[in-house]
């Protein structure tokens, strides 16, 4: 059994390549991954989640949603809000880690998803915030790191 924590950003680029994250999730999955550790954040954690939920139809594999605090969806745009509901559905566990916000209780669900991970699934284009801070700390504990690389469009 291997562990995968996803992190990467809130925002994604218009030229975002879904197909190529779905592909890439799928080879994880064929090189041993069976289960997930999603942070269900708007943005990359959800656009992962929907490709597992999709490769969830033909391999076995578990996902674990780490929520930070209970109320983390309440600000999301509306499709986001209806998108996170449907897909907290789709997972096999729901870990709460805090009833209420609180400062660096995203921070907190990140160091969370690491200790309990085997490779840190990451989607990082910045060097600061909470994607940085999550590679950093997985590369601080030993985890293995596997970036995702927004493939470039052929025009």
């Amino acid at each position: 059994m291997m562990r995968c924590a996803l992190t990467g950003h809130r925002d994604l680029p218009a030229d975002f390549d879904r197909n190529a994250l779905h592909d890439r999730l799928e080879e994880l999955i064929r090189g041993g991954c069976d289960s997930f550790l999603c942070g269900m954040a708007t943005g990359f954690d959800l656009a992962a989640l929907e490709c597992i939920v999709d490769l969830k139809r033909r391999y076995h594999v578990r996902v674990e949603a780490c929520i930070p605090y209970a109320q983390q969806a309440y600000g999301f745009p509306r499709e986001e809000k209806k998108k996170y509901r449907e897909l907290l559905k789709e997972c096999d566990e729901v870990t709460v880690l805090s009833e209420h916000y609180y400062v660096n209780c995203l921070l907190a669900r990140n160091r969370y998803m690491v200790d309990k991970c085997d490779l840190l699934f990451a989607y990082r284009t910045k060097d600061r915030g909470g994607a940085a801070y999550t590679v950093d700390y997985a590369v601080r504990k030993g985890v293995k790191v596997v970036f995702f690389e927004n493939p470039p469009h052929s025009a």
